[in-house]
C-alpha cells in the first residue's frame, strides 16, 4: 500500500516531521509512506485553480494516487497552521482528490494537551471535504510534551509508551484502509 503524509510544519526540526519519519521507517513492512512537501505550494487562488502551478498538480497527483493520507499538524493559536490550510484548500478544489480517501490525523506539540484543538479543527475541515476520516475514539495520536518524547539528534520518536500506542493505532488504520 502507498500512503502519503502531509506535515503542517515547515520547521526543519519539527516534531511532526519527526513523527512522520518515525512512521515512515517503523511501518515499512505494512505500507510505503511518502512525506509530501507543502512549503512550495503557492497560495490558493480561485483565479488560477483551473490552471495551477506544476507544484500543485504534482502534489494533488500524489495524494490522488495514494491509498491513504496522514495529516500531521502542530497547533498554532488553537488551530492548524496556515500552510496546512493552504494545502487543504488546493486539495479541496476542482478535482477534489481527498473525497472518500482514508485520512488519519495526528500531531505533536510541547504543551500538555498536544494538538487537541488543532486536530478538532482539522477534523471539522476534513469533514467538509468528504474524506473517509478514521474514527478518533481510541485512535487519537495527540503527543503532548513532545520535547521529552523525541530524540532531536536522531530525529525520531523515542518514547516507548507512545510508540506502542501508535503501533496499535497504525494497525487499526491499515485495516481501515483495506476495508475502505
Amino acid at each position: 500500500m502507498k500512503f502519503v503524509a502531509i506535515v503542517g510544519s515547515l520547521r526543519k526540526d519539527s516534531y511532526n516531521r519527526m513523527l512522520a519519519k518515525t512512521i515512515q521507517e517503523r511501518y515499512t513492512n505494512q505500507f510505503e509512506l511518502e512525506i509530501l512537501e507543502i512549503g512550495q505550494l503557492p497560495y490558493y487562488d480561485q483565479d488560477i485553480e483551473n490552471d495551477p502551478a506544476q507544484t500543485v498538480l504534482d502534489f494533488k497527483k500524489k495524494v490522488k494516487e495514494a491509498d491513504a493520507v496522514l495529516m500531521l499538524t502542530p497547533e498554532y493559536n488553537w488551530s492548524i497552521p496556515g500552510v496546512l490550510k493552504n494545502a487543504l484548500d488546493w486539495l479541496s478544489r476542482v478535482d477534489k482528490v481527498l473525497v472518500g480517501k482514508p485520512v488519519l490525523t495526528a500531531g505533536a506539540a510541547t504543551g500538555i494537551m498536544g494538538t487537541l484543538r488543532a486536530q478538532l479543527h482539522i477534523r471539522q475541515i476534513l469533514a467538509g471535504m468528504q474524506v473517509n476520516l478514521f474514527p478518533p475514539a481510541g485512535n487519537e495520536i495527540l503527543i503532548g510534551q513532545a520535547q521529552t518524547k523525541f530524540d532531536q539528534e536522531k530525529g525520531h520518536l523515542k518514547d516507548e509508551a507512545t510508540l506502542s500506542f501508535i503501533d496499535a493505532v497504525m494497525e487499526r488504520f491499515v485495516e481501515f484502509v483495506k476495508e475502505a
